[in-house]
């Protein structure tokens, strides 16, 4: 199940801050700017909706961490969630299978990034594309998905993430300016 707040500005985060976990809290106060604490206590927030929704867990979810940084649920090691936020969103999915979410801010890309993020087959998708910034987006928001999917955090050969035997539920919200991707 998937979980989104595309409503950063009216978040509390002095309200939120008792319901988080001692681990989330301080976590979330290590960032410099109001946004990034935002983001943080947001989305550990999402996951505790959905825990309770999902699984009927009340308890505030402490992380531990794998080998790149994936973090699972100390003690619920059969639920899987991913979370990830941009300056427009926050989003969780939450399930009983790996999953991977990733969602970006639509905005224009250097072509310099194009070339060292995509294979030669994306790169053509890219230029063909009616608006070749959200299709550059669409695809990263792919890539980045996939490898959170199997926990190995963004690696140098970007180019070869995706073999194409992937299913991906992708939303473009042009509105409110973001894209995801989501990977089971």
């Amino acid at each position: 199940m998937i979980y989104l707040n595309d409503d950063i500005a009216h978040f509390d985060f002095d309200a939120a801050l008792p319901l988080l976990s001692d681990q989330r809290r301080e976590q979330a106060m290590k960032f410099k700017y109001e946004l990034g604490r935002k983001t943080c206590a947001m989305a550990y927030l999402l996951l505790c909706e959905g825990l309770e929704k999902e699984y009927g867990l009340t308890e505030r979810p402490i992380f531990e961490f794998g080998e790149h940084g994936k973090p699972t649920i100390v003690g619920h090691q059969n639920i899987h969630f991913n979370l990830s936020h941009c300056r427009e969103a926050v989003i969780c999915a939450v399930s009983d299978k790996p999953v991977g979410i990733d969602i970006e801010c639509i905005r224009e890309f250097k072509d310099s990034l194009v070339h060292y993020t995509m294979n030669d087959q994306e790169v053509q998708q890219i230029e063909q594309a009616a608006r070749p910034n959200m299709e550059f987006i669409r695809l990263w928001t792919m890539k980045e998905a996939k490898l959170k999917l199997i926990g190995s955090g963004i690696t140098d050969n970007m180019k070869n993430v995706l073999d194409g035997s992937e299913h991906f539920e992708t939303v473009v919200n042009e509105k409110k300016g973001y894209i995801y991707s989501v990977i089971y």
